[in-house]
């Protein structure tokens, strides 16, 4: 590796992941941090268009038409096809590992967002993005680790505040995590044929479950009612590449060295590659660097994630719901062959501000009946009640984020 493609903690061996610290002087420079404003990480897809409105739900498995067929949305309410409530995640991962404590490991942890306004076709999204926060916590996984928070404003190109959110980020110590070795013991699950075709069945009737323009009234909403589950797996490398074709990510050649020289920190030589210049983060994609950060295997999006759980909602709440709030948690690894279930649970119905709202406990279990992501969403459904609003827009609640300062 080419010496201006090396940060000093990684003069040991440069073909592997920086093998950087949790100093004290670390974590102040990063608290040093606090209010700045970020640049942006890409940005990646910043135009919203039909093509760009699909691919994105291809890349998340939602099937959804309101998100992805220009013929049914011209016949909606919308006028038109409407973004996927996540989609503003493609011009940014929030909660992205880009500043601060160089060499150590960053995991995505979850955000919590709260939504304004639908992305329609013409639509360009910008952001901008803060830190709010870093906190210092010990863990079973790799000992002293630091939590990372930024805040972040999704506007469209006449200004207005589409989605803000809280990201969440993890900072582990590399080694740490690998010689801890808390997850060493998971193999990848070996499914019977049995197993395999019920998991194809909740896939293969999603579509079903998908509430469209049979519009869900508040009245008839239950508390403990469950939503239909939906099933993302088992996890593939077809899948970790789709979410970055679908997030309109890439980068070649070069691209990546012009990254590596800025950030000599988050890339390295891989020997696997020929020497070839890869991001810390290929471990989504190649078992041995995932290995060297203490997972087991190759692993999922946690922004893909997040977004599984919010196609859970969407199905369910039908084109005349707005979903207002969601929020979730990356606890456990979603290795390769693990199969997520997205799952719901109607927890809350209230109004707030004129606004039929519906609070419902979300999440995601893995094969072995593992949570891994638990969450909580808040939707407005329209209501028979001809005192409250006959057309819900996404304005309207503020649900008050918290924000870690």
């Amino acid at each position: 590796m080419s010496t201006v493609m090396t940060a000093p903690e990684t003069e040991v061996d440069k073909n592997r992941p920086a093998e950087g610290l949790i100093t004290d002087e670390a974590v102040a420079a990063a608290r040093a941090m606090i209010g700045l404003h970020l640049r942006p990480e890409g940005p990646y897809l910043q135009d919203a268009s039909a093509d760009t409105l699909r691919n994105w739900c291809n890349g998340i498995g939602d099937l959804n038409p309101l998100y992805r067929d220009v013929g049914y949305g011209a016949q909606t309410r919308y006028g038109s096809i409407v973004g996927h409530p996540m989609f503003p995640m493609a011009f940014g991962w929030l909660g992205r590992t880009r500043w601060g404590l160089s060499g150590v490991h960053g995991f995505y942890a979850g955000n919590d967002w709260e939504l304004f306004r639908h992305v329609r076709p013409g639509d360009r999204i910008s952001a901008i993005e803060r830190v709010v926060g870093v906190e210092e916590k010990q863990s079973k996984f790799s000992g002293r680790l630091v939590l990372q928070y930024v805040e972040a404003c999704y506007y469209n190109q006449r200004g207005e505040l589409v989605a803000r959110g809280l990201g969440t980020c993890t900072r582990h110590e590399r080694k740490a995590a690998r010689d801890t070795g808390k997850y060493k013991e998971i193999e990848q699950y070996q499914y019977t044929n049995e197993e395999h075709d019920r998991i194809d069945q909740i896939v293969l009737d999603e579509p079903k479950n998908i509430r469209g323009a049979n519009v869900r009234y508040w009245e008839e909403v239950e508390i403990g009612e469950e939503l239909p589950t939906i099933a993302r797996g088992p996890l593939s490398l077809m899948d970790t590449m789709g979410f970055l074709v679908g997030c309109g990510r890439g980068h070649t050649h070069g691209v990546v060295l012009q990254a590596a020289v800025k950030h000599p920190g988050h890339f390295f030589r891989n020997p696997e590659a020929g020497g070839g210049v890869e991001y810390t983060g290929i471990g989504h994609h190649r078992e041995s660097v995932a290995k060297e950060v203490g997972v087991p295997g190759t692993y999922d999006y946690g922004p893909q994630r997040s977004s599984w759980m919010c196609t859970l909602i969407t199905n369910w709440m039908g084109d005349a719901g707005v979903l207002k709030r969601v929020r979730t948690e990356m606890r456990r690894f979603n290795i390769v062959g693990d199969t997520t279930f997205c799952k719901g649970k109607v927890i809350r119905k209230y109004v707030k501000d004129n606004i039929a709202l519906v609070d419902i406990e979300i999440a995601a279990e893995n094969q072995r009946g593992e949570v891994t992501t638990p969450g909580i969403a808040t939707v407005a459904l329209p209501s028979r009640d001809v005192k409250l609003p006959a057309f819900i827009d996404g304005s309207g609640v503020d649900l008050e984020l918290p924000v870690i300062r």
